[in-house]
């Protein structure tokens, strides 16, 4: 198996072996393990990642050595700071060029170092202008909810904050392309009442993910605590068992303050957190199962 590659250039003598490897590092290689002896001495610059790459039918429109980074116009500046204080400054513009697009979607630029202690050595520096340029490939879900159908069970208790937070979900279902008959809304007492009624509605398989909206404020004893972890080990339950997505949108605040401000005074509206979770979950749950059946 392979584990690395390592490109080995001779540099003419130390001061530009010291040089040059200074600037690599500002660059932002990693220094690695040197060697020395009676003959000579050598540094090693570690990036994260090495390609090998092979073409034939025509000569390469890249230098052999390819850097890809990121800030490019930053390395720039630090490659002609270094070339200013070790060539002549009417070469450098022959011998650095500026960065520019090229046909592959990235910007480009080369130095070729010639004329001096590292004659003959052409480095590319580039950067790619693709976000999703060297991102994992990955699943992921898309935010439409069209054609999927949603429950929302909301408490009573502290209605003044679960109705805020009932409204958050049913904008944020409805901006996604869900229709009013394929969202249902149930009502229970409080939070406690939440579990119970969600692992119903997902036992009935006629929805495709169930959003929970509730409000818990701590107040003066340990009532807060006890009822917050049975509800939320009763959502997650319900979710585990069922296999239906449930979106956990239940505040548990201090005071009233805080679950104002997050069911949409300040920070944001959970309630549309949890209904854009439940559809980008039911997006992930439906490619998984084209993926394995297309298998």
């Amino acid at each position: 198996m392979i584990k690395g590659m390592t490109l080995v250039r001779e540099v003419a003598s130390a001061d530009a072996l010291d040089k040059f490897g200074r600037l690599m590092l500002a660059l932002g290689f990693e220094q690695g393990k040197g060697w020395q002896d009676e003959t000579g001495r050598g540094t090693a610059l570690l990036a994260p990642m090495g390609n090998l790459e092979l073409m034939t039918g025509r000569t390469p429109a890249v230098p052999p050595v390819l850097i890809e980074v990121v800030g490019l116009d930053a390395i720039h500046a630090e490659v002609e700071r270094w070339m200013l204080a070790n060539y002549r400054s009417e070469e450098v513009p022959v011998l650095l060029t500026s960065p520019e697009l090229t046909h592959w979607n990235s910007r480009l630029f080369t130095v070729k170092l010639q004329d001096g202690p590292l004659d003959g050595l052409v480095l590319g520096f580039w950067q790619s202008e693709n976000p999703l340029h060297g991102k994992p490939v990955a699943i992921e879900g898309d935010l439409s909810a069209q054609g999927m159908r949603f429950a929302i069970v909301t408490a009573r208790w502290n209605a003044v904050i679960t109705d805020r937070l009932l409204q958050g979900s049913l904008d944020g279902l409805y901006r996604s392309g869900a229709v009013k008959a394929d969202v249902e809304i149930v009502r229970v007492p409080g939070a406690w009442e939440i579990p119970s009624a969600a692992r119903t509605l997902a036992e009935t398989k006629r929805f495709d993910a169930i959003v929970t909206l509730g409000c818990l404020l701590r107040g003066e004893t340990a009532h807060y605590e006890a009822i917050y972890n049975e509800v939320a080990r009763g959502i997650g339950q319900s979710q585990q068992e069922t296999g239906i997505p449930h979106a956990f949108g239940v505040l548990t605040c201090e005071n009233l303050e805080q679950a104002l401000d997050r069911a949409g005074v300040k920070a944001g509206n959970k309630g549309f957190e949890a209904a854009i979770a439940a559809i980008e979950m039911v997006s992930i749950q439906r490619k998984i199962r084209a993926e394995e059946d297309g298998k």
